[in-house]
């Protein structure tokens, strides 16, 4: 079964039909905000291409990331690790914005840059051991429109909506555990796209 919620005005209603919870906020930011959000991030974040390895080889995405937090924690994932940075001032601002409507607090920021909508990301489950189990992540949209798709991992089912300039989106409870996401490619798309995915590592005691 195959739903987009595209057209469908859902600020807190559940987006997933069991087996997790997803609540898109819709656009919190003025269009004047999100783009200066926008081009601020854009100008100042220390990008760079992501890393992965598969089959024993390391490979660069054309899509480049960033980890910044609140003390220089380490995040793996895709076999390769990271070591936060320390906020800037404007991350604290969009952190701060996005706790206020998620109702969570956040200790951790990993932003994605997409070039173009050629540039996506392939199914996957934010689940690795660092995070907290079953805690939120919200995802703060900005730049070009994308389709954001969640695939039950038993089931098949899936359901998408599309991520507007200044949106909101919020993952929590057992969301990674049963559902994959992705956001699929599309030649449709020429501009830009940044996401900022708020979360809380809970680094494992001694």
């Amino acid at each position: 079964m195959n739903l987009d919620l595209f057209d469908t005005p859902l600020q807190s209603t559940n987006l997933l039909p069991y087996d997790g919870e997803v609540h898109y906020h819709g656009v919190v930011l003025t269009t004047a905000q999100a783009d200066t959000y926008f081009q601020t991030l854009f100008d100042t974040i220390a990008w760079k291409q992501d890393e992965a390895v598969i089959m024993g080889k390391t490979l660069l995405t054309k899509r480049k990331v960033a980890w910044y937090a609140d003390e220089p924690f380490q995040y793996t994932y895709s076999k390769k690790t990271k070591t936060a940075l320390p906020w800037l001032p404007v991350l604290q601002e969009l952190k701060h914005i996005a706790q206020t409507h998620s109702g969570v607090s956040y200790n951790a920021c990993l932003l994605n840059l997409y070039h173009t909508g050629e540039e996506g990301m392939a199914w996957h489950s934010d689940a690795e051991r660092d995070l907290k189990k079953n805690g939120a992540i919200a995802s703060l949209s900005l730049g070009a429109q994308r389709k954001f798709s969640f695939k039950h991992k038993r089931t098949a089912e899936t359901q998408s909506v599309l991520l507007e300039h200044g949106s909101l989106l919020v993952m929590k409870g057992t969301t990674q555990s049963h559902w994959l996401h992705r956001l699929p490619p599309t030649r449709t798309v020429a501009l830009p796209r940044i996401s900022l995915t708020f979360r809380t590592i809970q680094p494992a005691l001694g």
